[in-house]
């Protein structure tokens, strides 16, 4: 059956995760049906919970789809041919969607869902507070090095997006400078015999976890959230924004209270302010 003749807003069915936090932002009240279950699980979600939870989610199959009657699927390029074939019999539009590698190819994305479904001036006000959230995160200082480790010990290329924002935010990824590849391994032994500054921890994996990592002198470890690293779009913001706190956090230590100043000076020591606030002695 052919498809049908879209109406201006077509309604939808989204089966991609990253397409769920796009469409979120910017499908008109009623238009989005449904989003996939992904983003109704907290450990593979794209949006907040709160924000996910107030549409529909299905599990992907045809007859799910079917069921709601939506006039567009958006969907993966690896939509399962047997539900893409059920779908397109049913004269329901498909718009596929790959993965947005860089900043450039998310912005892309955004306004190409943006057109398919009606909500271009939408999805330009998306991309516009995208592209201003990157060009607020430039770091203008001294980059250190960073390991960023995702789940399962896996580390970002030099063509990813996740590599491109420790780039802004002011970190030299060295999975990256050791030329390796997006999802590659890093051995542990290559790390312990050239540690970075920083691990950025994005997941858990044998690597984090091992108890030789946190014996390292001088290296300092973060936390960011793995679900932040997993799409493009409206994610981008908030990824960024976190690499900065983690960066604005690196050798500086927490001011002393005036309590503890005070105890310092009271016995007989010389405070010593080092960059950053941070509060030494010397005898």
């Amino acid at each position: 059956m052919p498809n049908r003749e879209l109406p201006k807003q077509p309604t939808i069915v989204s089966l991609n995760p990253c397409a769920d936090a796009i469409l979120a932002e910017i499908a008109a009240p009623g238009q989005l049906l449904a989003i996939s279950h992904y983003s109704h699980a907290e450990r593979s979600a794209s949006m907040p919970l709160e924000e996910a939870r107030r549409f529909a989610a299905t599990g992907g199959t045809a007859e799910e789809v079917l069921a709601l009657s939506p006039d567009m699927v958006v969907a993966d390029t690896f939509l399962a041919p047997a539900t893409r074939a059920a779908l397109e019999e049913a004269g329901i539009a498909i718009h596929s969607i790959g993965i947005a590698q860089d900043l450039e190819a998310s912005l892309g994305q955004i306004a190409a869902l943006g057109e398919a479904t009606g909500n271009a001036q939408e999805a330009a006000r998306l991309s516009s507070d995208i592209a201003s959230a990157w060009a607020s995160a430039s770091y203008e200082g001294e980059p250190v090095t960073a390991l960023l480790i995702q789940e399962g010990d896996i580390v970002p290329g030099a063509t990813s997006l996740a590599h491109a924002m420790m780039e802004r935010s002011g970190f030299v990824s060295l999975s990256a400078a050791r030329g390796l590849g997006q999802g590659a391994h890093l051995p542990l032994e290559r790390v312990l015999a050239d540690p970075p500054d920083v691990v950025i921890a994005a997941g858990s994996g044998r690597m984090l976890d091992h108890p030789v990592l946190s014996q390292l002198d001088g290296l300092e470890r973060f936390e960011l959230d793995s679900t932040l690293l997993y799409c493009g779009g409206p994610t981008i913001p908030r990824a960024l924004a976190r690499l900065g706190e983690i960066r604005a956090l690196i050798h500086h230590p927490p001011t002393p209270s005036s309590e503890e100043e005070g105890e310092t000076v009271a016995s007989g020591q010389n405070p010593l302010l080092f960059r950053g606030g941070g509060m030494g002695v010397v005898p």
